[in-house]
């Protein structure tokens, strides 16, 4: 069977027909610009220092590039088309950006599943952490995470370069999706909607359930650290707990359910497109002191 597509571009429908443009011009810029800048400083901080030799900020400094990437598929085009009537996309730029959405965000969950990995060993099995930890299993780790991030996106991206699309072209959200897409496709797309749900509504509930599962078990075992132990690894976990329920919460909302779209699809992939992503600096940086002084020690160096 091959795929017989008679159009050339969709028209996206934005997120709402009656937005308050400028407001949300100047919000999702603002939103963009501190993802940007945000990320970047804790990718410069974590090079520029002695943290970059430490597992979890070589990691950090992965997830900053994840955030990076992941949102710019989506944002600029949204900033954009809000300056614009008519919102238009080829066809070949919704493959691709449903194929980099896949990429980018796959590989986010994978590396937030190595960083619960790596708090687990820090806390449970703290002699042999550098051991289990070393830069090898750590660059294996990565390599891992953006291989399993390229299986998942390819499927999903071989799966709708195969759907016939003959109109109608107009997609119900502010970028491509799959859901929006099996929508307007011209053949029966329950089958496909099922094993979307069973790929990434199943990826990402398992993962969820592990990470859970992972800081259940690293708070039980804070019981007998001492005082200050606890607190230090109670401020980092908590750091890592609240990324995973911003971003992992909207991202089961969306996929694993019934194949079909609803309204409030577009305000819950705000969040894991574009909030998780501005928010997940502030996390990392406020709650961890390292991180604050390296912060300080980069960057007063360099203006003063």
């Amino acid at each position: 069977m091959e795929s017989q597509t008679n159009i050339s571009e969709f028209i996206l429908m934005g997120l709402s027909s009656d937005q308050n443009i400028i407001f949300c011009f100047i919000f999702f810029l603002f939103c963009y610009l501190a993802i940007l800048v945000g990320n970047l400083l804790i990718l410069t901080s974590v090079h520029c220092s002695s943290l970059f030799n430490q597992p979890m900020y070589y990691f950090l400094s992965h997830l900053s590039s994840m955030d990076i990437c992941y949102t710019s598929c989506v944002t600029p085009k949204l900033i954009g088309d809000l300056l614009v009537r008519r919102k238009t996309i080829s066809y070949r730029n919704c493959m691709l950006q449903v194929f980099a959405m896949h990429f980018f965000g796959m590989t986010e969950i994978f590396i937030l599943t190595v960083m619960a990995f790596d708090r687990y060993v820090a806390i449970c099995k703290p002699l042999h952490y550098m051991i289990i930890m070393n830069r090898t299993r750590c660059n294996i780790l990565m390599v891992v995470a953006w291989a399993s991030g390229a299986a998942h996106s390819f499927s999903q991206f071989f799966m709708v370069t195969w759907l016939p699309f003959c109109g109608p072209n107009e997609i119900d959200h502010y970028y491509c999706d799959i859901f929006p897409l099996l929508k307007v496709a011209c053949i029966d797309t329950y089958v496909m909607g099922v094993l979307v749900v069973a790929n990434s509504g199943m990826a990402a509930l398992v993962t969820f359930v592990l990470l859970f599962g992972s800081y259940v078990i690293i708070l039980f075992t804070l019981r007998y650290h001492t005082a200050e132990g606890r607190r230090k690894a109670l401020s980092t976990c908590g750091s890592h707990i609240a990324v995973v329920i911003l971003f992992f919460g909207p991202s089961i909302f969306a996929y694993l359910r019934p194949p079909t779209t609803y309204p409030e699809d577009k305000i819950f992939a705000v969040f894991y497109t574009i909030i998780a992503p501005m928010f997940n600096p502030l996390i990392y940086t406020l709650r961890n002191s390292e991180m604050k002084k390296a912060l300080r020690k980069v960057w007063c160096q360099k203006i003063f």
